[in-house]
């Protein structure tokens, strides 16, 4: 027995990109399962005494971790009755339990959706109803609002943190024979993180799970067996499933997980843990800059900094308390990973950097003719992995002729370097100026009185739209006309003078998703709204 749900929703074959599955390193079997070729072939490879999770609670080795695994899938198969192809939600913070579940569910032949921690019953409900999910295992603290979801089709619901899985897992057998999965069978419904409006589910095969460890991380991040990786995205954003979990298990390194990592504590946690590989946002690396000198980060050697565009104040402010520079990416939950980025010797400062080793991009007009090198555009890639969006009809809108449309504006330069300049609906039209959002966000950024900021357009009689700059001060600085109009000043020095914004808002925080990203969209709602 096996549920199609799936399978039978993926998007009418001519609406798929184009997948680059030629370079040796994709060459995978027709069968195989990413559970076992991630976890259990360290345990082969005699990796299995070597500590997989290290988290607050708990140490485990990658023999312990899989001995839970293997409990976890006998618990959902032979007593909640799992079939392969049911959806599993997982709802927890950054801990063992959570990875082990993830496992669990892979090795068993379901599918993975995971959520983050901090949604709520209604956005939890509108999960459980488009991907029709059957089954939940949640962390007993997070549970209420999963209770009170909306999901006609959840059938069982077992927590961890109280007793009742880990009794569970107690009683069951040890070992599980892995379900002999298809390598383009689906594991995993991604969910878009909001940033730009209604979440969107992802598809993605066992295959894809391995092609962003081949691709991305061993062609540019190249990590060893050693390494130590700790940060802050939740294990729900496919960055922190990549970063903290995919990429080290496919070397049988170790992950340091916590529930909670603010930019104020993961220095410390740096420091203790001997971390050699951080993955975290840009805003957050702004926060660290200033605090890295009371730490000892001399065990760091690689940072990773994704989910919005690097400023580059602030990859100069990381190098100038670390000397290290940012690895900068550009990612996306569709294509499962990052798809452009530069290894430390080929970094450009400002400049995402160059399509991913298996991966191809260009920038493209509206008709998805490419752009001369120099001219803005419409980024398009192809590579191993793709959007395949869940029964959603803007699959047509992201996947135009073969090309991922990321929905981002960039600029390559002569040498094939990727800039970044907006999201495409983030580019500001003032007086028949095309303005790039984030650039003014940068210029701002260099002043000493800025703790954050968010660009958008804001509409205007007489220019149409005009640079409205939403301004968090930092303590001491107080937001009124005088620091505005010095903020002006600063931005006609740092860029050309027709992009400063005009219209200066302070404001004490600024809307962000779970995963650190500016919802832009919600600061142009407020503009709209005069705001």
């Amino acid at each position: 027995m096996r549920d199609t749900f799936c399978q039978d929703r993926l998007p009418p074959r001519d609406q798929w990109p184009d997948f680059l599955l030629d370079r040796p390193e994709f060459q995978y079997p027709p069968r195989l399962n990413c559970a076992v070729e991630l976890l259990d072939r360290n345990i082969e490879r005699g990796r299995g005494d070597h500590p997989a999770l290290i988290t607050p609670a708990e140490t485990l080795t990658y023999t312990q971790l899989a001995d839970r695994v293997d409990r976890i899938a006998r618990v959902l198969v032979e007593r909640l009755g799992l079939m392969p192809g049911n959806r599993v939600l997982l709802r927890s913070a950054n801990n063992a339990w959570m990875v082990a579940a993830y496992f669990a569910v892979l090795k068993a032949g379901g599918v993975v959706v995971a959520s983050m921690p901090l949604l709520r019953a209604k956005e939890l409900g509108q999960m459980l109803r488009k991907a029709r999910i059957t089954h939940a295992l949640c962390d007993a603290r997070l549970a209420d609002e999963l209770r009170k979801a909306d999901g006609p089709d959840l059938r069982h619901l077992v927590t961890w943190g109280d007793g009742m899985l880990e009794a569970m897992v107690e009683q069951a057998a040890p070992g599980f024979p892995a379900h002999d999965s298809a390598a383009d069978d689906i594991c995993l419904i991604g969910f878009t993180s909001g940033s730009t409006g209604e979440p969107k589910g992802t598809l993605h095969f066992h295959r894809d799970m391995l092609a962003i460890c081949d691709g991305y991380a061993m062609q540019v991040l190249r990590p060893e067996p050693t390494d130590i990786f700790i940060g802050s995205p939740p294990l729900a954003f496919t960055f922190g499933l990549g970063g903290l979990v995919l990429f080290p298990f496919r070397v049988g390194a170790s992950a340091v997980l916590l529930e909670r990592a603010p930019p104020e504590d993961l220095p410390a946690a740096i420091a203790q843990h001997r971390a050699t590989i951080c993955f975290t946002a840009p805003t957050a690396y702004r926060v660290m800059a200033a605090h890295a000198a009371q730490h000892d980060l001399s065990s760091l050697r690689k940072c990773v900094s994704a989910g919005e565009t690097l400023p580059k104040p602030i990859f100069e402010a990381w190098l100038a308390a670390t000397g290290l520079k940012l690895m900068d990416g550009i990612g996306a939950t569709e294509m499962l990973h990052i798809f452009i980025s530069a290894t430390e010797d080929r970094i450009r400062p400002g400049a995402t950097g160059l399509p991913v080793p298996g991966y191809i991009a260009k920038v493209v007009d509206e008709a998805g003719q490419e752009v001369p090198r120099g001219t803005p555009g419409r980024l398009a890639v192809r590579g191993p992995t793709g959007c395949r969006y869940l029964d959603d009809p803007r699959q047509a809108n992201y996947v135009q002729h073969g090309w991922n449309i990321t929905g981002d504006t960039y600029i390559q330069d002569e040498d094939g370097y990727f800039w970044y300049q907006a999201r495409n609906d983030d580019m500001i039209v003032s007086a028949g100026y095309n303005i790039a959002g984030p650039e003014v966000e940068a210029a701002l950024l260099t002043h000493p009185s800025v703790s954050e900021c968010g660009v958008v357009g804001a509409p205007d009689a007489e220019r149409g739209m005009v640079v409205r700059a939403y301004i968090v001060p930092k303590p001491g600085f107080r937001g009124d006309p005088v620091l505005a109009k010095a903020l002006q000043d600063h931005v006609k020095a740092e860029i050309a003078p027709y992009k400063y914004p005009r219209s200066v808002v302070f404001c004490e925080s600024l809307p962000r998703t779970e995963t650190g990203k500016l919802q832009r969209f919600a600061l142009r709602q407020k503009a709209e709204a005069g705001a």
